[in-house]
């Protein structure tokens, strides 16, 4: 029993330095994600069809921003580990290759998005209802979109300061300038949208503009206190001296961080692609869905925080060479990010039937709503257990391993297995759903044998 308990679980010491590094990503991530919470039950109370159109943009964006996500992990990897070394050469070099990334990545968005935004959102308006209520999504839609593609300059260099920040071990700046937008976004989101305190009333609009200027702040204030720290913050000295990067390092960033920008970009297509599957359904499920992945966001933070620990962490123990601890720390990070998922999700599954009540919607849209958020809440724990195991093959640089694990997988068989179901079948939604879900347990086998095996413990940065 005591070998058992060494194994698997750490002592305080541990659990102290596991809650440092994911508490301020739980935080930023969960009053977030309760924001946009907010944000959705405010469109929602101007109608069906705005909620819609709104979260349809929002479905095309996601792809935008794991996009970012995935161009900054890739290079990520390198700091994390080049952060153990104390190589402060090496993070500058990471930093402006996140820029260069994610600037090409941001600008081919917002190209693609302004000529063929109306096809884009079209894929998803596919399914049955009125043409009437197809045509006022596709405005909204449309609308919301323009503004919001604003906003994704800012967001990128968020991004790029952020994440750099946290492989470095600093969580806490980007949380609390994270809160600071989420506020500005809350307050100006109540203001334009329903015109108060002498505001325009500026509906779909107004979301989008309090979204845009949320980002600006944001950027803001992560830019200027990461500069004005230099001490803390070396790398920033002489960082815009020069945007090259030396070929080297960016060859072995491009072999070990492509398959994992590509992997970020397929994955986010991938669930694109299964909500427009679902969407074959109808418009309903389009509107049930919206609500229920806002609502299971809000959950889902505590194992999207306790993958970017497994990251930071492992990353960094690989970067320093120690090999047996960085691996005995893997388990033990993992068995916790179970264990904290099953608590989350008992209270996500009692608490569902509550959120789809503060929308402006049908009474069958709310009851699917509630359906769906029980079905996700059952897989809570099986996607913390998924989410550990691809941050850690992805820590030691088996970036490939996890492309095949994470993205291959969604297209071949999740995105594929929906598509049958929802168009050869006649199973409801809530089948359907609960089906494509527990088909991930095939991925959390294979998973689960490549992490055993001991493929990821490699130090990229020697």
């Amino acid at each position: 029993m005591r070998k058992f308990r060494e194994k698997y679980f750490g002592d305080a010491a541990f659990y102290r330095m596991v809650f440092a590094v994911a508490i301020p990503i739980m935080i930023q991530n969960g009053i977030t994600n309760f924001v946009n919470l907010l944000d959705n039950i405010m469109i929602g109370q101007i109608g069906t069809e705005s909620m819609t159109g709104v979260s349809i943009v929002n479905q095309i964006l996601f792809v935008y921003n794991l996009c970012v996500f995935g161009a900054v992990s890739g290079a990520g990897i390198f700091t994390a580990q080049y952060y153990g070394q104390n190589n402060t050469d090496g993070i500058r070099h990471t930093f402006r290759f996140k820029m260069l990334a994610v600037a090409a990545i941001t600008l081919l968005t917002v190209l693609l998005c302004l000529f063929q935004g109306r096809y884009l959102i079209n894929l998803y308006l596919t399914g049955e209802g009125s043409a009437a209520s197809i045509d006022a999504s596709l405005a909204s839609g449309l609308e919301y979109m323009v503004l919001m593609l604003t906003g994704l300059p800012f967001f990128m260099i968020t991004q790029v300061y952020g994440s750099t920040l946290k492989e470095c071990g600093q969580t806490l700046l980007p949380m609390k300038a994270g809160v600071v937008a989420i506020c500005i976004n809350l307050l100006f989101n109540y203001l334009l949208i329903y015109g108060k305190f002498g505001f325009p009333m500026l509906g779909v609009k107004g979301a989008a503009i309090a979204t845009v200027l949320s980002r600006v702040i944001e950027a803001a204030i992560i830019v200027f206190a990461t500069h004005k720290d230099a001490e803390k913050n070396p790398f920033v000295v002489g960082l815009y001296r020069s945007l090259a990067v030396p070929a080297d390092v960016t060859k072995r960033i491009a072999v070990k961080g492509t398959p994992l920008l590509l992997n970020e970009t397929l994955w986010a297509a991938g669930m694109a692609t299964l909500a427009a599957c679902y969407s074959l359904k109808g418009l309903n499920v389009v509107a049930a869905l919206n609500i229920s992945n806002t609502i299971c966001n809000l959950f889902h933070i505590s194992f999207v925080a306790m993958g970017e620990a497994v990251a930071i962490i492992i990353g960094q123990i690989l970067g320093m060479g120690d090999m047996k601890r960085a691996r005995e720390t893997d388990t033990k990070i993992i068995v916790f990010a179970v264990l904290l998922c099953t608590c989350v999700a008992v209270v996500m599954f009692v608490t569902a039937p509550l959120f789809p009540d503060f929308y402006n919607t049908t009474e069958d849209i709310k009851q699917l709503a509630a359906k769906l958020i029980m079905i996700s809440a059952l897989f809570v724990p099986q996607h913390a257990l998924l989410n550990s195991l691809y941050f850690t093959l992805r820590s030691g640089g088996k970036t490939m391993i996890a492309f095949f694990f994470d993205s291959v997988f969604i297209w071949c068989v999740s995105v594929v297995f929906a598509f049958a179901l929802a168009k050869l079948t006649t199973l409801p939604i809530l089948w359907i759903y609960f089906l494509v879900q527990l088909a991930d347990a095939i991925k959390a086998m294979i998973g689960l044998i490549f992490v055993k095996k001991g493929v990821w413990l490699q130090n990229i940065v020697e």
